[in-house]
């Protein structure tokens, strides 16, 4: 691959999904290319990047950033976060729900659907009342052929080995060398491709969002755009979950106050911070 064609698709990648490809990246972007060249029968990096670049490569974009997406998650992945799900934030979701009011959870950049699903197991086990109520789970990512994978919810031995062994017995039924998971999980979970930095059509606000390992492929300008939209993507009681590595960043420290790893609630006055610090010290 000439750095030519690496500047243009990784130029064409920062557009489309906000992905930050450095040159030292170049041998990964052609590995993982190498299959659409194929599939195109197109001969060079230099043909392919002028093909997915024009009017004619809308289609092959979405595949192109398919193949350049990281893709690695796991059953109840960083479990300090599903924690604070089960002890802080399900006591007043089941407030919410005995008012009468539905339970919006968004799980975004839900990669092969482990967040998703281990968040309907989290619910079934501890929070049983919100079942069969007016309970969503949305599971979004950029990747369509990744969501295919999540929504058929088949996972092999060693991807089940986050599940306690209780769990597995529960919601996993195994069929051949796969394990399926249960379809109690699945009526919880609607699947949409979604891209972060486009248009979000979802009208209405979330109780928790997961937005985890996702933003740190974005460069600062990318990430500072999306904080305001995750914090007005979100109720103001609600939850807000990044990765381990990532951070709201101090232009979003009006908008969201930690309270764990990783873990932030919206900010709306004063009050409400020092409420937000009392508690966080007390658990």
């Amino acid at each position: 691959m000439s750095d030519a064609a690496f500047a243009q698709i990784s130029a064409l990648a920062r557009a489309e999904a906000g992905l930050i490809l450095p040159a030292s990246k170049i041998t990964m972007v052609q590995s993982r290319l190498r299959s659409r060249l194929t599939a195109l029968n197109i001969t060079s990096y230099e043909a392919y990047a002028k093909f997915v670049a024009g009017a004619e490569g809308d289609v092959e974009r979405r595949m192109m950033i398919s193949a350049l997406t990281t893709n690695v998650s796991h059953f109840f992945r960083e479990n300090h976060h599903f924690e604070i799900l089960r002890r802080d934030a399900f006591p007043e979701l089941l407030q919410q729900a005995r008012k009468g009011e539905g339970i919006r959870i968004w799980s975004a950049g839900c990669s092969s659907g482990q967040e998703p699903y281990s968040i309907a197991m989290l619910i079934h086990e501890y929070a049983p009342e919100l079942v069969g109520q007016d309970t969503l789970i949305l599971a979004s990512d950029i990747d369509p052929k990744i969501m295919e994978a999540a929504e058929a919810g088949a996972y092999s031995e060693q991807q089940i080995a986050g599940i306690p062994p209780e769990m597995q017995k529960k919601y996993l039924k195994k069929n051949g060398t796969q394990y399926h998971v249960s379809a109690n999980l699945k009526k919880m979970i609607r699947f949409r491709e979604l891209n972060l930095i486009g248009n979000w059509p979802m009208r209405m606000k979330f109780d928790v969002i997961f937005c985890r390992n996702v933003v740190i492929y974005f460069d600062s300008e990318t990430q500072n755009a999306l904080w305001p939209r995750f914090r007005n993507a979100l109720k103001p009681n609600g939850w807000f979950f990044l990765g381990h590595s990532e951070r709201v960043a101090d232009t979003a420290a009006n908008d969201f106050q930690s309270v764990g790893m990783t873990a932030y609630r919206p900010i709306q006055n004063r009050n409400q911070t020092q409420s937000i610090l009392t508690n966080a010290r007390e658990a």
